[in-house]
């Protein structure tokens, strides 16, 4: 049988990865290696050469953007690919589950809940706690699942809050007894159904005959657990990942998934994809030479064909406002759409925002607030997922008096005694005779809106059953007021609910897979337009699997990257993981910031370099401006001195002397109070001539 053509752009490497099958295999793919060319070839490979059916075929990934990628590029490869399943691991939890929902004692139309409904579902059972002291315990909670324990079990591990066993079980029984599910739950249920129910952990041995899991450094251990009991004596595993680029330990990632492959799948074959398509020779050399100063790595060595291009550049700068006037004097050339600005924390934005905003320099943040999680949207949300689940207390809670219907806490409270965890509907009926007045006619109201919007599910299209719950339902004149006093867009969004709805049909089915898509995958569709000439900001961590010609990695200085957050000593692997998806990132042009100080909490703190810039080989940079300010000549003030601070008043000297290279003085002022400043990053300090007091 000829080989088929899609094998010949292949470079060794890449067809060795392709073409193996039989025995375990781990593909460790560096940046910018042609990853994804490489799994959605294999996928094509095995449907038409290795005999393998599309629907015994299993490939996972994390994100629905990249699922819907490795499919229509697959398709494109081969038609007969059609039939592989290519899910995200939570929608392939979630399939599972609706599919053995009775096994898990859950309702097929079950809800997802996010982090916003799990804070309110345990708040429900702590009524007298604030909600700000219990996020804390979602938070454990989360963690808990991410590596697969229970309520009963040890949590020591989590926390060792003696609270957190007893809040986690009664959170999980209120779940539980609703019938819906957390996010933690869509891996932890199929995890431990697999593993108590043999005739279904046999079922799906004989179905899925291989096993593909993209980005696997990003796994947790509850993901783990899950390939495990996917894998059968004969299933095929392959799993694809690079451990220099994890960098989601905050999120529950174990990078000891991908460093102990070898040792959970006996026989794994190791594939190394080091061929860079992406970058200079020089960019792959700077972030070669910092990875390499980790020791928790399988190792691999980045190279390329592309031209070794122009040398990295170090900028060593007085402060923050001066990082942001460099950066856009870089943009005068209007290179806007090639350009990124990296930072470490969120925060660090504002600097550019500002300048950015003054020099009408076009800009977008990868990471502000979601569609999906707008106040106007989360009501839709909280509507439907009641219509499709009536047990479903914290949307019940949510919309039952919004917009105001005279329902007060008294009647909430009667509503929900009345179900004792049954229909809440059904107990919205029962209390209805014994209620007058305005509770009575709004909760009546509220019953005929829902039992009109079931009704009309059944036949209609799913976007006009949105259009008339949005209408009648009173949320979109709600909102509409709001719009007209904050200038906010909600309507907008409301009205694109509608549209979003469109293409999923009609009936129970359709609002299912509509609720199921947009909880999964709730980064799919932003308020913003994602073209467009704008220079991107963003977080190192948000550029996970996006490149640019030119990047900016700004803030390179100790307790800021490496980062230090006062609670845990600095974890430098996760932090020089973070640096080298950083600068693989960049395609063509890399420069990197530093600065002398950064105001951090309102004061003025100096700044040290990070000490991930001394790992840079020092041929491959140039360095622009000092990395320490040149000594003073002389101290510039002497005891006795009179000053004048904007905040303290007038004062004297009574101590200067130089710290290191830099003059510090201390000032007594008139008030008693005595302040330590560095005169030369003062701004709101003076010199005057005063009496002496």
């Amino acid at each position: 049988m000829r080989s088929p053509d899609y094998l010949e752009s292949l470079n060794p490497q890449q067809l060795e990865a392709v073409t193996h099958y039989g025995t375990p295999l781990l593909i460790l793919a560096g940046a910018g290696s042609g990853k994804t060319r490489v799994i959605t070839t294999r996928i094509a490979y095995l449907c038409d050469v290795a005999g393998f059916d599309p629907r015994s075929i299993l490939a996972v990934t994390f994100t629905n953007k990249a699922s819907r990628e490795m499919a229509e590029r697959a398709a494109s490869l081969s038609p007969g690919t059609r039939g592989v399943m290519i899910r995200t691991f939570h929608s392939f939890g979630a399939w599972l589950l609706r599919r053995n929902a009775h096994l898990a004692g859950l309702k097929s139309g079950f809800t997802i809940y996010d982090d916003d409904d799990s804070l309110t579902l345990l708040h429900s059972t702590q009524d007298s706690r604030k909600k700000q002291d219990l996020k804390r315990y979602v938070r454990m909670i989360s963690r808990a699942k991410d590596y697969a324990l229970g309520p009963e079990d040890d949590l020591t591990t989590i926390s060792s809050d003696p609270e957190l066993p007893r809040l986690y079980r009664l959170y999980q029984e209120r779940l539980d007894r609703m019938g819906n599910v957390d996010f933690g739950d869509l891996i932890m249920k199929p995890v431990r159904l697999l593993g108590e129910v043999e005739e279904l952990r046999r079922r799906f041995h004989q179905r899925f005959k291989a096993v593909m899991v993209d980005e696997y450094q990003d796994s947790n251990v509850a993901q783990f657990k899950l390939l495990k009991a996917l894998s059968g004596p004969d299933t095929d595993i392959c799993v694809v990942g690079d451990e220099d680029q994890s960098i989601y330990r905050f999120r529950g990632a174990e990078v000891q998934n991908i460093l102990n492959f070898s040792r959970e799948f006996k026989g794994t074959r190791v594939i190394r994809l080091e061929e860079n398509y992406r970058s200079t020779g020089t960019i792959l050399a700077v972030a070669s030479s910092v990875i390499a100063n980790n020791q928790e790595r399988l190792g691999k060595t980045l190279w390329t064909r592309n031209p070794e291009g122009v040398r990295a550049r170090i900028v060593y700068l007085r402060d923050h406002d001066e990082e942001a006037e460099y950066c856009a004097r870089l943009l005068g050339d209007r290179r806007y759409s090639d350009t990124a600005i990296l930072y470490r924390t969120n925060a660090q934005s504002l600097a550019f925002e500002s300048v950015f905003l003054r020099r009408g320099i076009p800009y977008r943040i990868v990471g502000s607030l979601r569609f999906y999680e707008r106040e106007e949207v989360k009501d839709v949300l909280a509507f439907l997922a009641f219509i499709s689940n009536s047990l479903d207390e914290v949307a019940f809670r949510r919309i039952v008096n919004k917009p105001a219907r005279g329902i007060g806490n008294t009647t909430l409270q009667r509503i929900l005694d009345q179900a004792e965890g049954d229909d809440l509907l059904s107990a919205c009926e029962a209390i209805l005779p014994s209620l007058g007045g305005r509770s009575a006619a709004g909760l009546a109201g509220f019953v005929d809106l829902f039992r009109r919007l079931q009704q009309m599910l059944e036949s209609a299209p799913l976007a006009e059953v949105i259009e008339l719950l949005i209408r009648d339902s009173g949320l979109y004149e709600y909102h509409q007021k709001q719009d007209e006093v904050a200038a906010t867009q909600k309507t907008s969004n409301l009205e694109e609910m509608v549209n979003a709805a469109a293409d999923y049909g009609r009936g129970p089915e359709a609002l299912v897979s509509f609720l199921e898509d947009i909880e999964l995958d709730r980064s799919r569709m932003t308020a913003e337009e994602e073209s467009g000439e704008y220079v991107t900001l963003i977080t190192m961590h948000n550029t996970k699997g996006l490149e640019f010609p030119r990047v900016i990695i700004t803030g390179m200085e100790e307790e800021l990257f490496p980062g230090n957050n006062g609670f845990r000593e600095v974890d430098y692997e996760e932090e020089r993981r973070i640096f080298y998806v950083s600068l693989t990132r960049a395609r063509e042009e890399l420069i990197l910031t530093s600065c002398r100080s950064r105001f951090i909490w309102g004061r003025r703190n100096l700044q040290s370099p990070s000490c991930f810039l001394r790992e840079i080989p020092q041929e491959r940079v140039e360095v622009e401006g000092d990395e320490k300010p040149a000594a003073s000549a002389a101290l510039t003030y002497s005891p006795g001195d009179g000053v004048y601070h904007d905040a303290y008043g007038t004062g004297v000297v009574v101590k200067s002397w130089l710290n290191g290279e830099r003059e510090l003085i201390i000032v007594r002022f008139e008030t008693g109070r005595s302040a330590t400043f560095y005169p030369e990053f003062e701004n709101h300090l003076e010199r005057v001539y005063i009496d002496e007091f």
